[in-house]
């Protein structure tokens, strides 16, 4: 393995220096001269450089950039004859200049040039040096996904490897500034849904239909003050050119296929745009293996399970979105979306109890599971935005979004060759190895209205602030039901069932301020929120429980431009993190005897303090951001595991219903954390030439974990790191290789597990404006499984597990384009962002709100 990917090194290493190389035998000439902004005659940097034969003037022979003072001197081989050099920058007119090369004059100076501001709009101008793929602000990082070749073929959770300040390992776990506690906008407008499985939506949407995502470091006041280790909004295409556009597009791999289309038209006041995506996959079937050890006991010592999973299914993204500017002033945007699964399950497992000398087996049991389940998000949102006649910058937003999240489980399970076969009804009763139905339906329905108001004062100052009030309903109607032995004469259980409804009132109030003096903002700004929650069981052994939380939260973020090219940014968030219901919910799940798991509805918020300190320099050739972040939270939300070792086992609640048998591994919530964490993260992109770029994103931490009231503590370092290089062969072929990889991970009771990982791709774009494009891939190819480990201890107990996964994947994408585009959907400055609940195991949702 090591010899084919020195191979492929090696390949990509000679095609970059064979697209440096020269050629010696064409005359060489020094072209030379600065470009100064006509009013201030300070140096214009990084302005494009195009020269080209007089007689030829569509064909570049040579491209380049200013310095950061304006300067240039460039290399350039060429016959003599007569020359021209365009020189052009975003919002300057452009500069042309004619030059004659001589054989007896080897340095052409052009002196000084200066740059006007553009009196019209500029047309036709070629750009082809690499695009920066970042852009950086006071309180947030942006990441180019739609300039990004490999785009093409990968899904969103590839394309996030990349993206600075985030983490993704091998078990596609993301982060945040080290953080999992995050949440998920879509166009600045968030589902809960997507910020409760980041990781399984993000991983089924291909990027192709992305055009940027946004890295909030330092949320604001008028975001919601959710989300610990910030906020990712992922923004869609929508935007380009005048006129309509459409482009279709395909897809296959060894997990499954796809296909989709995107298309906007305009026409009149009116623009119209739409986007689906449908995939099917069919991932091979993966493995898992777990040991426990019970230090108490001598007769039911070691507990070892191996099991095995496999699941097929779809997934569909699709939104539809559409503007009508009614004038100048005013203007109202609508917009419809859903995304969603349907899939099928399959596994079975063989569980064995060893005595002391991990000989005697106490007993055993094999279990075989299947089932099929769906989840939804379906949403739409109205916006109306009114700006002053006399001020632009100040206006007044109106928005209401509706939103609804069903989803449905049906699963059955069956134990079979319980041993021994004489202690069976006892085993049957005691670990309660009853073949079950579970019949699962819970929806989240939620209306937000929202209104928010902007203005100016002076040319230094800017005030917003907002109001917002969310009504969230959530009902879960779980019904099992049980047979014995092995037939299939199933009866309903009431007491093993649940039927809740729980209701949201969320009431929140922000207030923002801004001062940009020449280079430097300040911002800060002060959020309330009120959440009030009710929760009423209808069937089952849960309690009505009812809990209020109130929550100040103040932020401040400064930035600083070092120049053209370089900023200083600071700031400081109070972040919350409220319990969703499945923290909540008191319900006693032991449908797997010996996992059990319950939530506890007395948690409170968590409160997290983060300090953030960052450094950027987005040049035009040479990246680098550098972020040192540390936080502390003092009440953190974590899941305590114990091992049941009471003879008979042990009661909760009262209820003889919810026994814990012994041996079992019984897990629960608890305000009982204080956490410390240290990063720095680092991203590095060098555009080496208009067709190479290499890059590096990556993070270092140290993590200080402890629970005074269980006795636990646990530290230690992680790191992880991503990189690649993309480069352009001669016929317009593209080609990407990355790698990366990351330590264990630290959690409060154990430490998870490192990987790494790797991948190529190749792609070339056909007819006139690239409409048709081609891609291939593979990642980890010399790896069909990909194992990871978990290790958890507790004061009697010792659990490990084991897992292997599919892991190698290559496929093939295609995609054509028609028509022309010059306009985009324009969206309300304001809008509603619903990112207030954490997310759990299962279940609803609960919490705080406030909006952008």
């Amino acid at each position: 393995m090591k010899h084919r990917l020195l191979l492929l090194l090696l390949f990509v290493f000679t095609a970059v220096m064979t697209g440096w190389a020269q050629n010696s035998a064409t005359p060489s000439y020094t072209i030379k001269g600065v470009l100064l902004d006509s009013l201030t005659q300070e140096g214009e940097p990084y302005a494009t450089i195009k020269i080209t034969k007089k007689g030829a003037p569509d064909k570049a022979i040579k491209m380049a950039v200013t310095g950061a003072s304006g300067k240039f001197q460039e290399k350039l081989n060429a016959a003599a004859g007569d020359y021209v050099i365009t020189i052009s920058s975003i919002g300057k007119a452009v500069i042309t200049r004619e030059f004659t090369l001589k054989p007896s004059v080897k340095v052409i100076d052009l002196g000084t040039m200066l740059s006007a501001e553009a009196t019209n709009e500029l047309k036709g101008v070629e750009v082809v040096a690499q695009k920066p793929l970042v852009k950086v602000d006071v309180d947030k990082i942006e990441y180019n996904i739609e300039d990004d070749p490999d785009s093409k073929s990968n899904s969103i959770l590839e394309m996030l490897r990349k993206v600075p300040l985030v983490t993704v390992d091998g078990e596609d776990n993301i982060q945040v500034n080290g953080s999992s506690s995050f949440k998920v906008h879509v166009n600045g407008k968030p589902n809960n849904m997507m910020s409760n499985n980041p990781k399984e939506v993000l991983k089924s949407m291909p990027a192709n239909s992305i055009k940027y995502i946004e890295v909030i470091t330092s949320p604001g006041a008028k975001y919601d003050a959710e989300g610990v280790g910030g906020i990712l909004n992922i923004v869609t295409v929508g935007g380009g050119f005048e006129g309509y556009t459409a482009t279709f597009r395909a897809n296959a791999s060894n997990y499954g296929a796809g296909a989709g289309g995107y298309a906007m038209v305009k026409q009149g006041k009116m623009t119209v745009s739409a986007n689906y995506n449908y995939n099917y996959n069919d991932r091979p079937r993966g493995y898992s293996d777990s040991y426990r050890e019970n230090y108490e006991s001598e007769t039911e010592k070691y507990l070892e399970s191996n099991s095995s999973s496999k699941s097929k299914g779809n997934f569909q993204y699709g939104n539809l979105e559409a503007s009508y500017e009614i004038d100048t002033l005013r203007l109202l945007t609508v917009a419809l979306g859903m995304y969603g699964s349907n899939s099928k399950n399959y596994g079975d497992g063989f569980t064995n109890m060893y005595g002391a000398n991990h000989e005697d087996i106490a007993y055993s049991y094999r279990m075989d599971n299947h089932g099929k389940g769906s989840w939804y998000s379906i949403n739409g949102n109205i916006d109306y935005q009114r700006t002053s006649r006399k001020n632009k910058q100040r206006m007044i937003t109106f928005s209401y979004k509706i939103n609804t999240q069903p989803q449905t489980s049906n699963s059955y399970n069956t134990y079979k060759d319980i041993y021994p076969e004489d202690e069976m009804e006892e085993l049957v009763k005691r670990l309660l190895l009853r073949n079950y139905h579970s019949d699962g339906k819970t929806n989240t329905m939620e209306q937000t209205f929202q209104v928010d108001y902007t203005t100016p004062i002076g040319k230094l100052h800017t005030i917003e602030v907002g109001a917002k009030y969310i009504f969230r309903r959530n009902t879960s109607d779980n019904k099992l039901y049980e047979a014995s032995g092995g037939s299939e004469d199933y009866l309903y259980n009431e007491d093993r069932s649940s039927d809740y409804r729980h209701l949201n009132h969320i009431l929140a109030a922000y207030l923002g301020y801004t001062l940009k003096y020449k280079d430097f903002t300040f911002k800060p700004g002060m959020r309330y929120e009120q959440t009030i929650q009710r929760v009423k069981y209808i069937v089952g052994p849960g309690e009505n429980f009812h809990t209020n939380f109130s929550d100040l939260v103040p932020s401040v973020s400064l930035g600083m431009k070092l120049g053209k090219t370089q900023n200083i940014r600071a700031g400081y968030n109070m972040r919350i993190w409220r319990p969703g219901i499945w923290n909540l919910n008191p319900y006693f799940n032991n449908q797997n005897p010996m996992f059990i798991t319950q939530g506890n509805s007395d948690l409170k918020s968590e409160k997290s303090h983060s300090f953030d300190l960052s450094y950027s320099n987005f040049g035009a050739k040479f990246n680098v951001n550098l972020s040192l972040r540390h936080s502390f939270n003092n009440n953190s939300i974590e899941n305590i595991s114990r091992l049941i070792t009471e003879p008979g086992g042990e009661m909760f609640d009262d209820n003889p219903e919810h026994v814990a048998p012994e041996g079992a591994l019984y897990s629960t919530y608890a305000n009982i954390g204080k956490s410390r964490n240290t990063g720095l993260s680092f991203y590095l992109n060098w555009n080496a030439s208009p067709k190479t770029r290499l890059y590096v994103n990556g993070r270092g931490s140290y993590s200080d974990l402890k629970s005074e009231a269980q006795g636990l503590h646990n530290y230690g370092w992680n790191g992880s790191f991503y990189g690649g290089v993309q480069h352009t062969l001669p016929l317009k072929i593209r080609l990407s290789l990355n790698g990366g990889g990351s330590t264990p991970y630290i959690n409060l009771q154990g430490k998870g597990s490192g990987y790494y990982y790797y991948g190529l791709g190749i792609s070339r774009s056909f007819m006139k404006e690239e409409r048709l494009s081609l891609n291939l891939y593979c990642n980890n190819i010399f790896e069909k499984y990909r194992s990871y480990n978990n290790h958890t201890e507790g004061v009697n107990f010792l659990s490990k597990s084991s897992s292997k996964w599919p892991s190698r994947s290559f496929g093939f994408s295609i995609s054509y384009r028609i028509g022309e585009l010059k306009a985009s959907v324009k969206k309300a400055a304001r809008s509603i962002n619903n990112d207030d609940v954490k997310g759990g195991g299962e279940g609803g949702s609960t919490g705080g709100g406030g909006g952008q």
